[in-house]
């Protein structure tokens, strides 16, 4: 069966490719059937993004109505970047696998072995800087949450 996924998700990133998109595609899968799929759109939507497997978790939390993919399969052609990764993560997806692998993408010029490397830097080392400015009442949308009992924790 993940093989069967495995070349749908390498079908769509082909596909794309011919579209106009970049050469990515993705799939969740719930219970063995697919329920969403994605393709790279950062190009055709100007939304850096828009990559496929954002785009299928997406399409998925929409198709089952909650945030949640507990219970899924995220299905990539190629290794996730660490964005795909961290929504993945979020998402709560069981699994995700993927054909192609990062080193694989760098050889097409989609070098995200730089975003892999940068992590595990210090921050004062990145090339963008990022830095914590405690601002006054920095603390006050977590209180809100906090205090909230309506909310909807995830």
């Amino acid at each position: 069966m993940e093989h069967e996924w495995l070349a749908q998700a390498l079908r769509l990133a082909t596909e794309n490719v011919a579209a106009g998109g970049g050469p990515f595609g993705a799939i969740v899968v719930r219970d063995g059937s697919v329920i969403a799929t994605g393709t790279n759109q950062v190009t055709p939507t100007l939304d850096p993004t828009a990559h496929a497997e954002i785009v299928a978790i997406r399409n998925a939390c929409q198709a089952i109505g909650d945030f949640r993919l507990t219970g899924c399969v995220l299905v990539s052609s190629c290794e996730p970047c660490p964005l795909c990764l961290s929504a993945a993560l979020w998402a709560r997806l069981d699994r995700v696998i993927y054909a192609a692998d990062r080193h694989d993408a760098a050889a097409a010029g989609f070098d995200d072995r730089a975003f892999y490397d940068l992590f595990a830097q210090p921050r004062e080392t990145w090339p963008v800087p990022v830095h914590c400015i405690r601002a006054d009442a920095y603390d006050a949308p977590f209180k809100a949450w906090s205090a909230n009992t309506d909310r909807i924790d995830y």
